[in-house]
């Protein structure tokens, strides 16, 4: 497998070894010891599965406390999929990060604790599937606004459909630092 830094330290893209015949296709969605080699730690603790419709945009989602990082991987469809760097102190604080992930690219995207993540469909639907390494904890839940312009993402879908949290959630400045997690010093 292939691993490469994005525009943020820590947020890696992985492209799988695919193998390919005339009956299909054969690849490793996850490995321990291969991905913990390349820097993706876990352990992962849960696995979670979301279909959406065409424009739907979910996120900018974390947790804090109980930050939790993700492998994430596209099964059908394809998505345009973001992280933000949201640690008051971090030299990238406020800065984003995005690519496109496939069913047909396989390519996956590991976010460490701490980042917050969303995603929007391009085309008519995606199944995303993702590992996490801690368990949803609704408590420690917060959401940033997707379209918080000083964070300014270029997301390539002008009118997405939101659900309600996703479409009032507060501008990054509007959080509390006090909620927000904190960078290693």
């Amino acid at each position: 497998m292939k691993v490469s830094q994005t525009g943020l330290k820590g947020v890696l893209l992985i492209e799988p070894r695919v193998f390919e015949d005339s009956r299909g296709h054969f690849l490793e969605t996850y490995q321990e010891d291969r991905y913990a080699r390349a820097g993706i730690g876990g352990p992962f603790v849960q696995d979670n599965l979301v279909k959406s419709g065409r424009r739907v945009l979910r996120g900018l989602h974390l947790q804090n406390p109980h930050g939790q990082g993700k492998l994430v991987q596209v099964l059908e469809g394809e998505i345009f999929d973001v992280a933000v760097d949201v640690r008051p102190g971090s030299p990238t604080f406020g800065r984003w990060t995005a690519v496109t992930l496939s069913a047909a690219s396989h390519r996956q995207i590991f976010l460490p604790p701490d980042f917050a993540h969303g995603y929007v469909v391009l085309g008519d639907g995606a199944l995303v599937s993702y590992k996490t390494t801690e368990v949803h904890t609704p408590d420690a839940e917060l959401a940033v606004a997707w379209n918080d312009p000083e964070i300014g993402i270029d997301w390539p879908v002008a009118d997405p459909v939101l659900n309600e949290r996703d479409g009032t959630a507060p501008r990054l400045s509007e959080i509390p630092e006090s909620r927000l997690p904190r960078y290693p010093a």
